[in-house]
This record gives structure tokens, C-alpha cells and sequence, in this order.
């Protein structure tokens, strides 16, 4: 067994993750108090296709969350109050918050609106503690702003970002370097940063359900069935993170995708689950006041054969209805008739912030994506 000591380097760094709570609901009912302490869902129509962008907490205890259908969260909860997204007003909040976060350290990491990664390494050089600081930005984002969030503090971004969520709404948790190992040996892989559910279901497979199984697990032996993934799996289940605070991280693309129990071969519902996955989409780049020049599906096949198509603009997509446009031809191009799929993925990419683009998007022109053999 190899040496379980996380972060071998003496000078370990002093990371924060800070995550606004509910943050579009609280901002609603921060500016509306007549919805303070009800179940408020931030999305489309109930009545339509919309999506649940958030929801507030009073709103969760239903079961609703992001990315439900709004359908399904009025059946869930049908006194729910079904306000539609105010982004400036959710920008402003966030310029605000990111600006407390910045009088602190220029290692400002903003990963969405509401939450963001600090380095506070520098900042402690003092004697000052990073829970101190951590504590001191709680407190001013509610006093400034009237929200609140919860912060995580520990020795890299994936202790920190799991810390984060352990004391949620408006707490703060403390993962130190020598507690580490022992915080995440219980967990399921499912929390680790990068395991979704297609390879939750694969380390299933081979009897990996918590961090601690995967721990066991050989790192030739995780490579062997993941790929470079593989590497990255053995470290952090040893609390192994090294990925560096990126103050001027420039994101290229949005998007999501999903992998099949069971391959689909029904047209119908393969664009059915492109649609929805495109209003996913939309919202997350809606969220992070960008759009996009280009709209990519991708599909993989039965023998994990996977192919990309995309259409790129000459002005900016802006709405989900010019991509639900180009899904039906883009599924053609990706799956031809009779295929069995695995996957499919869309993402929007060729990103520029809002304020920076051009408005309207004008005549489409096809690009053909190469074939990722993989």
C-alpha cells in the first residue's frame, strides 16, 4: 500500500470555495419579501417545457431541483410559486459578491454566478487563519448584499468544494490536511469531481462504491479501465488535487451529455432528450452571461465509435429555439437511421460574453466534425 499521506508538499496551500446558497431564489425573495419562507422555483412555465433553473429551500424539501421539468415540480409541489429568471438582477448580485471575494486575494477562481474559488495562501502568510477569512466573507456577503452562502476551507479545491456543501445553507466547514483522507473515506465516488453517473455505474461494476473501495484499487488497474481518467481517480481518493486557483480561466465550451442504461434506437426519443438537454444548456450559459457560436451534438455508439456535427453561426446563438431548430438535422448527421446510441452530448462552444456580442443570429453554415475514433 502506498504512503496515504495527502499533499506531501510542507507549503500547502489555503483554498476556499464559497457557494452562494439557492442563489437566484434568494435573490427573488431578497427583493420580494412577500416570498420569504415559500416555495419559490426560478424557471420556465409550468404549463410549457420549461426547466427549474433553482429553487429556494422551503421549494427542495418537495424534492424539486435544477434541471427538472417545471411540469414535474408543480405536480411535486403545486403551491409552489413559479417566478422567471431576472439575469441582470442575478448579475448584480454576483458582481457584488465577487467583488468581496476579491478584496481578499487577486486568486479569484469564479466558476458559475454564485460560486468561485479563492487561494488565500499569501493572505495567511501573516498568521491569519483561512477559516477567519472565510468567516469574514460570510458575514459581509450577508451584511452587503442581504444573501448568504456557505464556504469550504481546506488544502485543495476538491476538499474545499466538497466542504462547502457539508453545512449548507449559510455554514462553514473546515477540512485540515491531517483529516483529509478520513473525510472522504466513507463518501460515495459519485461526490468525487469528475465521476458521473455513467462511471459511478462502472466502478459499481467492479465493486467500488465509496472512496475508500476506490482507494484499493490498483492505479495501472484504474487506468486500465478508465484511461488517463484512471490516474486522476487514484489521486484524489488519496486527497490528491493539484489543480491550481485560475484567476483568468476562460471557459470554452458548455455543455452536457448522457449515457444510456440501455442503448437508444427510437429517433423520437433521442431528440426528445436533445431538447432537453439544450434548455440545460441554455440555462447554464444564461447563467454565465455567455453565448456561443457554434451548437455541437455528439453521439456514441454501440462498439464506443464517437462522432461530433456542428453548425456554426456568423452572429451569436442566443436562445434555446435556434437550437432546438438545428437538432433534428444535426441528429441525422450525427446518428444516421437505424443507429443504436450509447451517448449524446450537445454542447455550445465558440463562447463570448454577453455584453460582447452582437445580438440576432443570421443564416447557419454546416461544419462537418471530424470522427473521434476513440
Amino acid at each position: 500500500m502506498p504512503d496515504l499521506v495527502p499533499e506531501s508538499n510542507p507549503d500547502l496551500r489555503k483554498i476556499i470555495h464559497v457557494d452562494m446558497d439557492a442563489f437566484f431564489a434568494a435573490v427573488e425573495q431578497r427583493d420580494k419579501p412577500e416570498l420569504c419562507g415559500l416555495p419559490v422555483v426560478v424557471g420556465g412555465d409550468p404549463k410549457g417545457r420549461g426547466v427549474v433553473a433553482t429553487c429556494s429551500y422551503e421549494a427542495r424539501r418537495f424534492g424539486i431541483h435544477s434541471a427538472m421539468s417545471a411540469a414535474r415540480a408543480r405536480s411535486l409541489c403545486p403551491q409552489a410559486i413559479f417566478v422567471r429568471p431576472r439575469m441582470e438582477a442575478y448579475r448584480e448580485a454576483s458582481r457584488q459578491v465577487m467583488g468581496i471575494l476579491r478584496s481578499y486575494t487577486a486568486l479569484v477562481e469564479p466558476l458559475s454566478l454564485d460560486e468561485a474559488f479563492l487561494d488565500v495562501t499569501a493572505a495567511t502568510a501573516g498568521g491569519t487563519l483561512a477559516v477567519e477569512i472565510a468567516r469574514e466573507v460570510l458575514d459581509r456577503i450577508h451584511r452587503e448584499t442581504g444573501l448568504t452562502a456557505s464556504a469550504g476551507v481546506s488544502y485543495n479545491k476538491l476538499l474545499a468544494k466538497l466542504a462547502s456543501d457539508w453545512r449548507k445553507p449559510h455554514g462553514l466547514f473546515v477540512i485540515p490536511p491531517e483529516r483529509g483522507l478520513d473525510f472522504l473515506a466513507p463518501l460515495p465516488v459519485g461526490k468525487l469531481h469528475g465521476v458521473g453517473p455513467a462511471t459511478v455505474k462502472k466502478l459499481s461494476a467492479i465493486g467500488v462504491e465509496t472512496i475508500s473501495d476506490l482507494r484499493k484499487m490498483a492505479q495501472e488497474q484504474l487506468i486500465a479501465v478508465f484511461g488517463k481518467a484512471g490516474a486522476w481517480f487514484y489521486e484524489v481518493a488519496r486527497g490528491i488535487d493539484r489543480r491550481p486557483v485560475q484567476p483568468t480561466r476562460q471557459r470554452k465550451s458548455v455543455g452536457t451529455e448522457r449515457t444510456f442504461s440501455v442503448n437508444l434506437e427510437d429517433r423520437r426519443t433521442m431528440l426528445a432528450t436533445l431538447q432537453q438537454m439544450a434548455r440545460q444548456v441554455v440555462a447554464r450559459l444564461h447563467a454565465l452571461a455567455l453565448v456561443g457560436y457554434t451548437v455541437n451534438v455528439k453521439a456514441r455508439f454501440h462498439d464506443f465509435t464517437t462522432v461530433t456535427r456542428a453548425y456554426t453561426a456568423t452572429e451569436v446563438i442566443t436562445n434555446t429555439e435556434t437550437i432546438m431548430a438545428l437538432l433534428p438535422e444535426l441528429l441525422d448527421r450525427a446518428a444516421p437511421q437505424g443507429a443504436s446510441v450509447r451517448l449524446l452530448g450537445i454542447t455550445v462552444s465558440g463562447l463570448v460574453q454577453i455584453q460582447a456580442s452582437s445580438r440576432g443570429a443570421r443564416q447557419l453554415n454546416l461544419l462537418d466534425g471530424n470522427p473521434d475514433l476513440r
